[in-house]
């Protein structure tokens, strides 16, 4: 359960928030105290907002308060009490966390590599959310590199796994993709392995990015796409080529638009993202062409572990992962946040869609 200083807000009017303060309780035999050192925030984050009943994201970390919730981060925390066995505390764990000072656990399959939350209400969740990596052995942490892991390791593993799960379906003979939110990071990531990746395929394509006027120049200097189209300019994309759609928005009205111009070339429509939360409204009562799917990116992520085992997955995760932390590192700025209010203000702008593609954000409830 989370403790200590927490930012709820309301799960279906997510400008509506509150700060709370839980006392901690005393720790059970077998549990874990975590100190949630530092988190990133992004636009993913909204999308856990987004789709919190859908996809139970409201679950992992419950408030006890049926209006309010937590959404869940991905950060780094240290165990600041332990009545584990196997696990001493000062220890350093990667993984999922509330925005919130503290988090006690109850580990499970404790592995060198990695620990499991057994707490009976993350049961029916997905094991690759409930999972906390070692650092001492994780094969992508490393010293110094906190903040671009925290940042782009949840974002980049859904990339990867997108240009896997297409690769998979062989591109559903689609001989172009068109990312929406083209600067997103996530967006960026996934363009980047269908890039990288091209060559060594049977499948050809070209990978279309649409943006906003103000991000054209950066996505375009970027060079992960073949082509970069502002929105306003959708229909003047080749409707006549088989088509696969990655939705990475959430805006109805621009998903709309995508079906509707082309119809029945669109061969695939994935939904990935929902930051903009609010616009999901402007979607069509119907759509042309084929009803747009959920991408969730642990069912992939399960699905491969099977086929090649825990390490190897991990492996080439992290073969993928140096190439593109080195391309992001390139342009990225790193932004640091601390305390409650600069936490809650950070919170709106993300919210709003205010956001710099060029930055990112690390919080800490800790005032620095």
């Amino acid at each position: 359960m989370n403790y200590g200083k927490q930012l709820w807000l309301n799960k279906k009017q997510f400008d509506q928030t509150k700060v709370c303060e839980l006392e901690a309780k005393g720790l059970v035999e077998g549990e874990l105290r975590l100190s949630v050192d530092e988190f990133a925030f992004t636009a993913n984050n909204i999308t856990y907002a987004a789709m919190g009943f859908t996809l139970q994201y409201w679950d992992f970390f419950p408030t006890g308060d049926d209006q309010f919730g937590i959404i869940p981060v991905w950060g780094f925390a240290t165990v600041a009490e332990s009545r584990h066995p196997d696990i001493k505390s000062g220890e350093k764990l990667y993984g999922y966390f509330p925005m919130a000072e503290e988090l006690i656990i109850k580990p499970e399959n404790v592995t060198a590599m990695s620990l499991v939350d057994g707490a009976e209400h993350r049961q029916h969740l997905s094991v690759i959310y409930n999972q906390y990596l070692r650092c001492a052995v994780d094969p992508i942490y490393k010293i110094g590199s906190e903040a671009m892991q925290m940042l782009l390791r949840p974002l980049f593993t859904t990339s990867f796994l997108l240009d896997d799960f297409f690769s998979d379906n062989n591109f559903f003979a689609a001989e172009q993709l068109v990312l929406s939110s083209a600067s997103s990071k996530t967006a960026l990531g996934m363009a980047f392995g269908l890039k990288a990746n091209r060559d060594a395929r049977s499948q050809d394509y070209k990978i279309i990015g649409l943006t906003s006027p103000a991000n054209k120049d950066f996505v375009e200097s970027l060079a992960c796409y073949d082509e970069v189209v502002v929105y306003s300019d959708l229909e003047a994309i080749d409707k006549t080529i088989a088509t696969a759609g990655v939705d990475f928005a959430g805006n109805g009205e621009l998903l709309g638009r995508v079906h509707s111009h082309f119809a029945d070339n669109l061969k695939y429509s994935c939904l990935v993202g929902a930051s903009h939360w609010d616009q999901r409204v402007g979607m069509p009562a119907e759509l042309a062409g084929p009803a747009p799917e959920m991408f969730f990116a642990p069912s992939q992520a399960e699905k491969r572990t099977k086929q090649w085992g825990g390490a190897e997955f991990q492996r080439r995760l992290a073969g993928q992962w140096q190439d593109f932390v080195g391309f992001v590192d390139g342009w990225m700025e790193v932004e640091n946040y601390s305390g409650v209010e600069d936490i809650h203000a950070l919170y709106q702008q993300v919210l709003s869609g205010n956001v710099d593609p060029t930055k990112g954000y690390v919080l800490s409830f800790n005032k620095q």
